[in-house]
């Protein structure tokens, strides 16, 4: 733990100065390749500074919010696109660049921070966490599909956590991080509207938008969810740090092929001037969900739990119950 602590710190003062220097760069140069150019200083290390820390919890967190969503945030950034901005103060730049957050204009409309579903998803994965000791006594998918519940608890968390913070600091609203995903009628309500929608609005504009413009609708959803394929592997190196497998891949692969294909059958039939097969929502949900969960059981965690790395996961995250349960009872012993 002492040694991740200082390369958190350590990390964290390297991107401070990264982002400084990004924000100075684009301040002079014009955007375009010019600017891409003098951006790559900036870019190249935060592919390198995940692999600083010995927790996959920490290698895996940083990897999504530097080498992923900061990457492509700065590749928008050359050509005055995306989030970031060179007028933007300093202190704003760098938690817009470095953390998965997305400001926007506070409304009358915004709604206060809802509290109780943060906690009730906290304490859904802690009784997931204490009852891992027993996973060997599982069914091999159901094991599965209690992975795909912590992976979406454990994700909303941090989320959740770098919004709430971010938030706080700089008196923003921000974007949501997702929306029920467990409520998607269609792949492209589950990937397009409802899951990682940080993902989703970094990847629509630095991939989806400038290749329909260009080559179609199809084309488009293939290439980003490749592309999100590929990122996806590099975030699995730094949670397991075995070389890429390209099932991951193959995992988005697939499910933008069948995404372009439900939006074609969709369109072909409002061409043909008639409807598309009527399914209810329960129906459909459930479709999409089983859908998910079992491509993902084929494809997206074999490469996970191949080298025992969901283990080691596993115990991190037993660790950290252990290290709440007695600083709490530290703070109940002084407070009583």
């Amino acid at each position: 733990m002492g040694g991740d602590l200082e390369a958190l710190f350590k990390v964290s003062a390297s991107v401070s100065a990264l982002m400084a220097y990004a924000r100075f760069v684009a301040t002079k140069t014009p955007p375009g390749p010019l600017r891409l150019f003098a951006l790559l200083p900036s870019i190249a290390p935060l592919f390198f500074l995940p692999l600083s820390f010995s927790s996959i919890h920490l290698r895996g967190i940083s990897g999504f919010f530097l080498a992923w969503l900061a990457v492509f945030k700065l590749l928008l950034l050359s050509f005055d696109a995306g989030p970031l901005s060179p007028s933007l103060l300093f202190r704003i730049f760098l938690p817009i660049a470095a953390l998965p957050v997305k400001i926007r204009p506070i409304s009358a409309s915004v709604k206060p921070p809802q509290f109780l579903p943060t906690a009730i998803k906290a304490l859904l994965l802690s009784v997931l966490i204490s009852i891992y000791s027993y996973r060997h006594r599982f069914p091999h998918h159901l094991l599965l599909a209690i992975y795909c519940i912590h992976i979406y608890l454990a994700l909303e968390l941090v989320l959740a956590g770098a919004a709430f913070a971010t938030g706080g600091l700089m008196g923003f609203d921000l974007e949501p991080q997702s929306k029920a995903p467990y409520l998607s009628t269609s792949l492209q309500d589950f990937w397009g509207r409802r899951w990682n929608l940080m993902v989703t609005g970094i990847l629509r504009p630095s991939v989806y938008e400038p290749l329909r413009a260009r080559w179609g609708k199809a084309t488009a959803v293939l290439a980003t969810f490749l592309v999100s394929g590929v990122m996806h592997e590099l975030m699995f190196y730094y949670i397991t740090s075995a070389p890429p497998t390209g099932e991951v891949s193959c995992f988005f692969v697939l499910h933008g092929a069948c995404t372009a294909v439900e939006w074609w059958v969709m369109r072909a039939a409002k061409v043909a001037g008639g409807e598309a097969i009527k399914v209810s929502p329960a129906v459909s949900t459930v479709l999409t969900l089983v859908f998910v969960a079992g491509t993902g059981f084929w494809l997206f965690f074999p490469p996970l739990v191949r080298n025992g790395s969901d283990g080691i996961v596993l115990e991190e995250c037993a660790a950290a119950m252990r290290v709440l349960k007695v600083s709490g009872r530290i703070i109940l012993d002084r407070i009583s």
